[in-house]
C-alpha cells in the first residue's frame, strides 16, 4: 500500500532493527533474496522464506538450516506475527497483496518492486571495524551506493578519521603492523587505519616509508634503526621502546615490511609485550616473497612446472655452523625455491645447490626493491648469479627466485 500522499514527500526516518530472535519473512527466492538474506542471517532473525522456487546460493542457505523454506507461493496470513517483510516476487498481484496485510499488521515492508509502496527503505549499507554505515538517498540507489563506498573506503584506508575512542581501561596495547613489500598501496586497509589512529609510529627501514609522510604532525615517527641500544640488543632496546609508549597510554603501531611473522621477528615482539602484559594486535602484511616476484610476472607456482614452493632466510652463509636450512634437501626440490636476505651470500648459496645436485643451469631471478619505484630485475643461472650480483651491482633488498617458474613468465616482459 502506497504511503498517503500527505507524507509521500517526507524523508525517510533511519533506525536500526534489532531482529536477533524476532520473525522475518521474505517472499521470493531469487536474485533480491539471495542479496539481502546474508545480513538477516547476521542480524541473528528467525527467518522464513516463502518462495516455490529459491537460486542455488539461496537454497543452500535452506539446507543449511539458517532459513525456513515454504516452498509455495504468497498465501495470505503468511505475514502474521512478523517483525519485518521482504518482498521480493515477479508476481505483482501477490507483492500488492502482501503489501497490505503488512500495512493491516503493523509489518515494517521493503519492497523491491515499488519503493513508493513500501514503509521501510532498504538503505546502502558497508561495514568496516566494527563500524554499520547505511545511506538512503531518497529513490536513487546508486547514489546511495557511491555515498556508502566513499565513506566505507575512507574509514578502511584511514583517509577518513574516526578514531577509536581509548579509555585508561583499556590498558595499553601495540599493534604489530605488515607493511606489505614496499608499495604504499600494498598495506592491508586494516594496517592503514591502525596507522592512520596512531600516536607513535616505530617502523623498520623496509616498511613503506611514504606512507609515513602521509601521517598528522602530532605522530612520532621513530626510526627503529636509530633506537638507541646502549647495553641492549638491538630487538631488546625495540621491545622495550614498545613497551614504554604504550604504557606511557600511546596508540602504538610498529611498522614492518613484508609481514610481521615471515623473518620479522614479530613473535619476539609479541612475547615480549605479553611478558609485559600489554595487548599485542598481529595485522599481517602481503609478504614480499610471493609479491615481489609476482611483481615482475613470476608466479612461485605454476601448472605444471611448480606444484609448491619454499621459502628460506639467506642471511647466514651454508658453510655457517648457525645455519638451520637443510641445502641438500632444498638440492632435490623440484619446486620453486625464494631466498630473502640472500644477495651477498648468493654465490655461496648457488654453490653449495650445484653441490648436492642442482642443475648449474637452473634459472634465477633477483628482483631488487621490488613494488617501488626503483624495482629492477636481474636474471642469471645458478651457475653465473654471483657475477652477475657483482656486475649488475645488486644490492638489498632483494628476493632471489630459483627454479623453472623464472622462466615461464618471460612472455609477459616482451
Amino acid at each position: 500500500m502506497a504511503e498517503p500522499a500527505e507524507h509521500a514527500e517526507h524523508p525517510a526516518y533511519p533506525v536500526g532493527l534489532r531482529l536477533g530472535g524476532r520473525r522475518v519473512v521474505v517472499l521470493g527466492g531469487g536474485q533480491v533474496a539471495q542479496r539481502r538474506l546474508p545480513a538477516l542471517i547476521a542480524a541473528g532473525a528467525d527467518i522464513t522464506l516463502v518462495s516455490p522456487s529459491a537460486t542455488p546460493s539461496v537454497e543452500a542457505m535452506a539446507e543449511a538450516g539458517e532459513i525456513s523454506w515454504v516452498k509455495r507461493r504468497y498465501a495470505d496470513g503468511d505475514l502474521a506475527d512478523t517483525w519485518y517483510a521482504l518482498i521480493a516476487t515477479s508476481d505483482a498481484d501477490a507483492n500488492n497483496a502482501a503489501s497490505a496485510e503488512a500495512e493491516r499488521n503493523r509489518t515494517w515492508c521493503v519492497r523491491s518492486d515499488d519503493a513508493s509502496a513500501a514503509t521501510a527503505w532498504t538503505p546502502a549499507t558497508g561495514r568496516s571495524e566494527g563500524v554499520t554505515v547505511a545511506v538512503l538517498t531518497g529513490k536513487d540507489p546508486r547514489r546511495s551506493a557511491a555515498v556508502r563506498d566513499a565513506i566505507v573506503e575512507g574509514l578502511r584506508d584511514g583517509t577518513l578519521a574516526a578514531p577509536h575512542h581509548r579509555s585508561r581501561a583499556d590498558g595499553p596495547s601495540v599493534a604489530l603492523v605488515g607493511g606489505g613489500p614496499g608499495d604504499p598501496d600494498l598495506i592491508t586497509v586494516r594496517g592503514r587505519r591502525l596507522l592512520a589512529e596512531a600516536d607513535v609510529v616505530i617502523a623498520d627501514r623496509l616498511g613503506p616509508r611514504d606512507l609515513l609522510d602521509e601521517l598528522p604532525p602530532h605522530v612520532e615517527v621513530i626510526d627503529a634503526a636509530k633506537i638507541p641500544y646502549g647495553r641492549f640488543m638491538a630487538q631488546e632496546a625495540i621491545n622495550n621502546a614498545l613497551i614504554e609508549h604504550a604504557k606511557a597510554g600511546k596508540a602504538v603501531v610498529r611498522l614492518k615490511g613484508g609481514d610481521p611473522f615471515v623473518f620479522g621477528r614479530g613473535l619476539e615482539e609479541a612475547q615480549a609485550l605479553a611478558e609485559a602484559g600489554i595487548a599485542c594486535t598481529v595485522v599481517p602484511g602481503i609478504s614480499s616473497s610471493i609479491s615481489v616476484p609476482g611483481a615482475v610476472g613470476i608466479p612461485v607456482t605454476h601448472r605444471g612446472v611448480a606444484h609448491e614452493f619454499t621459502v628460506v632466510s639467506g642471511h647466514v652463509a651454508p658453510d655457517d655452523p648457525r645455519s638451520l636450512v637443510d641445502w641438500e634437501s632444498l638440492a632435490r626440490l623440484t619446486g620453486t625455491l625464494v631466498i630473502l636476505m640472500g644477495v651477498d651470500k648468493i654465490g655461496a648459496i648457488a654453490q653449495a645447490l650445484v653441490a648436492h645436485g642442482k642443475a648449474p643451469d637452473t634459472p634465477v631471478a633477483l628482483v631488487q626493491e621490488g613494488t617501488t619505484a626503483a624495482q629492477r630485475r636481474v636474471d642469471a643461472t645458478l651457475a653465473t648469479v654471483a657475477e652477475r650480483v657483482r656486475a649488475e651491482e645488486v644490492r638489498p633488498p632483494a628476493v632471489i627466485v630459483i627454479g623453472d617458474v623464472v622462466a615461464v613468465g618471460a612472455s609477459l616482459r616482451k
